[in-house]
Formats: C-alpha cells, structure tokens, sequence
C-alpha cells in the first residue's frame, strides 16, 4: 500500500549515511580543535625527528629570544593571521616562511630563520590559519592557504618594504601552498619561489593521510571532498600544485629527501617536470626523510638556495 515509502526511507538512509562520512572525514582530516594545552617547543612527531629534536628545540628557543615584530592580517574570511618578521638587514631580500600540516612557524621554521640571515635575508614566518597564533579551525591543503599567501606579500610591501623583493617559501603544505599560489595574481616584488617536500595536489595527498590513518582512501575521499566543501567551504580538487606548476613563470626550487616516507620524494620530481618555468632546478637529498633535507645537509642546501637566487635578487 505505501510501497513508495521504501525508497524514500532507503534514500533517506544513504544520505544520512554519506552525510555522516562526510563529516567524519572532515573531522578527522581537514579540522583543528585548538583545544588543550599547547607544547612549550612543539617539534614534528616521530622517531625520524629524534637526532635532530635538541636541534629544533635551540632553534626554537633562539628565535623567542632575538628581535622580532609580531605582525597580524585578516584573511579574506575574516580571520586573524599571525605571523613573526625578523630583520637581519633593512633592504634585505624578504622570504615569507610558510610551515607543514598541523605544524606551526615555531616548530616547522625556526631553522628557517637562520638559514635566511645565513644567507643575508629577512624572514616572516607565518602561521596559517588554523594553526599557531592565527584564527580559525579549518586546514585545507593550500587550497584557502594559497589566498593567505597573496594577503601576506600585501602586507610585506604595504607594512615594511614597498621595494620588496620576496621569496616564497614553504615546507610540506607549505610548499604546496607557495607553489600553488605562484600561478595567482602576485606583485613583480615576488622573485621566486623554494618549495621543500611539496606534494602534488590535495587529492593525492589526502588519500595518503587516509592510508596512513588505516582508512580505504579509494572508498573514503569522495566523502572526504564531500565534507570539505559542505563544513570546510573549499573544494580540494579546485587547485592543485601540479597543475600551477604547469601555467608556472616564476622561478622555482625543490628540496625534497629521498627517504621521504609523508610526501614521497616522485611528488617534486613531477612537481619539477610538470613545471614550465624558465628557470627551476630540483635537489634530492640523499638520506633525508620528511623536512630533514636543511637540517641533515646545511652546507649543501644553503649553497644551492644562494646559487639559485642570486641572480634573481642582484
């Protein structure tokens, strides 16, 4: 009699059921609580990370210590980004330091700093949305990072030097947030960009923290873009590293370590084939796993960094 009521009833239960993986992908993958107490000197987890950990922790400390401005902006959205500029010489070519997933500015760019005045450069580090100091509690992959970017070199031509000439830099989903807004509408002021340990495109990447998490990424990550647009307000399909890279002008670098087990190591080598910029070089360092390549091999990475941009900064 109410035969019509089954498929209404199974359509009903399918909806609710795609809605309730959508939502647990997107709390699992895409949010951050802020919830808890914060680590004095957070540093990355992981055994990888314990002979260079005493390291991290004086980098650390070192930059709490020296001069520094704490500076804000507001996003596109509307929230609050906070970042840290140091100063090692007024005029000084500018990198803007972007940190990886789930890290922030102190844990992921302390090095960072010291690589940038090693080399005769002034350093903003930022923390991105969702993460550090700044607002928010939605991650997405460099997808709404790669707009923060833009909003970060305004500031530093606005606020400190209108001459600016600005490197982009940035770790992990750092790197895939600079190499994905290197195709958007920048300021000549933006030289190029160094991208260390850069994956391909939110798609792929997503996948492999699914995988790493014990899920059927193949299954799950419709559901996992299904939450990211309905509870995160962004497509992660939308932009991609490797597809900017392939309408790419600005000159680029990759880092990335061979033993790289997070963002594997072919993820910047097709990042550096599909590149169409002019000048692009790509260093593989040899034993380096997820963001070690500067800390395990300095003298290589600081002199192939001033190598590169040397001609772009003169």
């Amino acid at each position: 009699m109410l035969y019509w009521l089954i498929p209404l009833c199974v359509l009903g239960f399918l909806l609710v059921a795609a809605l309730t993986a959508a939502s647990i992908c997107f709390f699992r993958i895409f949010y951050a609580s802020r919830k808890g107490p914060r680590e004095e000197f957070p540093t990355p987890k992981g055994e990888i990370y314990e002979p260079y950990r005493p390291q991290m922790i004086e980098w650390i400390k070192q930059i709490r210590a020296m001069p520094h401005r704490r500076v804000t902006i507001t996003s596109h959205d509307g929230l609050k980004l906070v970042g840290k500029y140091y100063e090692h010489k007024k005029g000084a070519p500018i990198e803007i330091l972007f940190h990886g997933y789930r890290g922030c500015a102190d844990a992921d760019l302390g090095g960072g700093v010291f690589r940038c005045f090693s080399l005769g450069r002034n350093a903003l580090i930022v923390d991105h949305r969702a993460s550090g100091e700044s607002e928010g509690h939605v991650i997405s992959f460099g997808a709404l990072e790669s707009r923060d970017c833009l909003a970060w070199v305004d500031f530093v031509i606005q606020n400190i030097d209108p001459d600016a000439r600005i490197i982009l830099t940035g770790i992990s989903m750092g790197a895939a947030t600079v190499l994905t807004a290197a195709t958007l509408p920048l300021p000549p002021n933006v030289v190029g960009v160094l991208a260390d340990c850069g994956y391909t495109s939110t798609r792929e990447i997503v996948k492999k923290v699914m995988r790493d998490m014990g899920l059927p990424a193949g299954l799950l990550y419709p559901f996992a873009r299904l939450g990211a647009i309905l509870f995160g307000h962004f497509d992660p399909d939308a932009l991609s590293p490797i597809e900017s890279m392939k309408k790419c002008r600005l000159p680029v670098i990759f880092f990335h370590g061979d033993t790289d087990d997070f963002v594997p190591c072919a993820m910047s080598e097709k990042n550096y084939a599909a590149c169409t910029s002019a000048h692009k070089k790509l260093i593989v360092t040899p034993g380096a796993g997820h963001g070690l390549c500067f800390p395990l091999d300095r003298e290589t990475y600081l002199a192939e960094a001033d190598a590169f941009f040397k001609p772009l900064l003169s």
